[in-house]
Order: C-alpha cells, then sequence, then structure tokens
C-alpha cells in the first residue's frame, strides 16, 4: 500500500475543471480549453505522498522550470503560455501556477544519466548494463559515464514505480521516429543543461523530462531540471566510491529511513510527519540550488 497519507481535496476557482491530484501538481482545464497546472509544496518519497510539506517548494520549483525552459527554447518548444493566476484562484497560487498548452503527453519518462548512480548502479553491478546499455567495467558509484545515455521508463499511477524499460520496448510502444525523436531530444537538453550546470559548480548527474505532442510537434512539458527531477551534485565534493551530497529530496529519504523516524520504508503503514529541523534543511536545499544555478537570490 502506498500513494497519499492524506489526500488533499482540490481547490474549487470558477471556470476552471479540476482534473488531477498529482504528487506534487494539480491539473485544471479552463474554459479555453487550456490546462492550469498548479504546483503545491507536497513532497514524495518511497512512493508516498508525505504528510508534511516544505514551504515555498512549488513556487521553487515553478520558477527554476521558468528559467530552464528560457535556456532550452532553441532546442525544443515548452508547453508553456501564461504564469498569470486565474481570476477567483487563491492569492497562494502566486508564482506556482502554467497556464499551457495541452498536450497529447507521451507515456514515458525520457531518462538521461550521465553518472552512474541510483537504479542505474543496481543494475550495473549485477550486470554491467543499464536498462541494457553495456557499460565498461571499473565503474562505481558517481562515477562519469563515458557518454550520456538514455534510459526510459514507463510512467506509473501516484503509489507506483516508474518500470525502467529497453529503448526498443518505447520504440515498439509509441513507434521508432517517435522514440528516435525522444532520445534525441531528451540528449541534447541534458547535454546544453549539464554544461549550464557545471558552469554554476553543480554536476548534473541525471534527469527526467516529460514530452507530448501539439499537432505533430514534440513538446517538452511537466517540470524540467529541478531538484525534484534531477540529481544535482555539487562540483566541488565529488567523489566517485561513495554516495554524493545532493540537493534533491535524498535528504528526506535518508532521514525517513533512519531509525530517528521510527518507520521502515518496507512496511504498508504510512510515513509520520516530517519534523521541524528536516522540513527547514530541505527547503534550504531547494532555495540552494535555485539560487546556485540562476544566479538570483530567492526571496
Amino acid at each position: 500500500m502506498s500513494g497519499f497519507v492524506e489526500k488533499p481535496q482540490p481547490v474549487q476557482v470558477p471556470g476552471l475543471v479540476h482534473l488531477h491530484t498529482g504528487k506534487v501538481r494539480d491539473l485544471y482545464r479552463n474554459e479555453a480549453g487550456e490546462l492550469v497546472m498548479v504546483a503545491s509544496d507536497r513532497t514524495s518519497a518511497f512512493d508516498w505522498v508525505l504528510p508534511t510539506e516544505i514551504p515555498d517548494k512549488g513556487r521553487i520549483l515553478t520558477q527554476l522550470s521558468l528559467w530552464w525552459f528560457d535556456k532550452l527554447a532553441d532546442l525544443v518548444p515548452n508547453h508553456v503560455l501564461s504564469t498569470e493566476v486565474p481570476a477567483g484562484a487563491p492569492e497562494g497560487w502566486a508564482g506556482r501556477t502554467l497556464v499551457c498548452r495541452s498536450l497529447e503527453m507521451l507515456p514515458v519518462e525520457c531518462v538521461a544519466r550521465g553518472y552512474l548512480t541510483g537504479s542505474g548502479l543496481v543494475e550495473y553491478d549485477r550486470f554491467r548494463t543499464v536498462c541494457g546499455i553495456a557499460l565498461p567495467e571499473g565503474l562505481v558509484d558517481g562515477s562519469e559515464l563515458p557518454a550520456p545515455i538514455f534510459t526510459p521508463a514507463l510512467k506509473a499511477e501516484v503509489g507506483d514505480h516508474d518500470e525502467n524499460v529497453p529503448y526498443e520496448e518505447i520504440a515498439r510502444r509509441i513507434g521508432a521516429e517517435t522514440a528516435t525523436q525522444l532520445r534525441q531530444t531528451t540528449l541534447a537538453v541534458y547535454g546544453r543543461a549539464r554544461d549550464i550546470a557545471r558552469d554554476r559548480g553543480i554536476i548534473l548527474a541525471d534527469t527526467k523530462f516529460e514530452f507530448g505532442l501539439a499537432g505533430g510537434e514534440l513538446v517538452i512539458g511537466d517540470e524540467v531540471l529541478t531538484p525534484d527531477s534531477s540529481r544535482f551534485w555539487p562540483a566541488d565534493e565529488w567523489e566517485p566510491g561513495r554516495a554524493q551530497r545532493s540537493f534533491d529530496k535524498q535528504f528526506i529519504r535518508d532521514w525517513l529511513a533512519s531509525p530517528a523516524s521510527g518507520w521502515n520504508p518496507r512496511s504498508e503503514e504510512p510515513p509520520p510527519a516530517l519534523p521541524a529541523e528536516i522540513i527547514a534543511q530541505s527547503r534550504a536545499k531547494y532555495v540552494e540550488a535555485y539560487e546556485r544555478l540562476t544566479g538570483q537570490n530567492w526571496v
């Protein structure tokens, strides 16, 4: 059993129809047929949406995504039409709302990996592959790969794991031409973002994107290159052979898996609320990632 510890009730706004409550974002449709995405301060770990929110998290994810969309605009179009808050919506939606084109979303998590860690490391240690892609001997946790690789996954419902699959399976499901375009675009975007982050003292170890089609054109959607969708490491602390300090929510996972939480991630019991010091430290990591990447102070 997993999913929401406490699933929130959607906010009712005149002129908006609520479509979906996700792990972080709430999705609506306006009277023009456009999508309205609102990033909450919810956070998830171990396939649970936790009962505790991280203040400002949704605004940071939204503003960082907008910054990246601008940096990537010549590589791939994005779904954003406006950041205007719909009339009648709560004041709290400011800074966390995107009005977007409605896309025919592709059922693929497009993952790019430039470094070996996470589930890729687990597979490599057993088979010397990641998603079936053969890699050389001698790599360890945190090793830079000889070249970035595209390792897609099939999207799962809230509470379930995304399923890593070989590229050939994606091509079978969505067609070879679209799969090729996804792979090429994912790796091009990752390469651009990796270089930008590196110039700011951050290693982009891996990241995931979501794409959809609009009139046959490939468009990037959802969030991009945030601490929720990417592994960011401080470049000056990078040391292969050990777990790296990260700007993502690994900090929360580590606490939940520790004796301090009193919770077993393998149990069917819902996770506990996060203590105040974990909330504060987690928020500080999101703020630091935003400030180091954009060069702007978070206010």
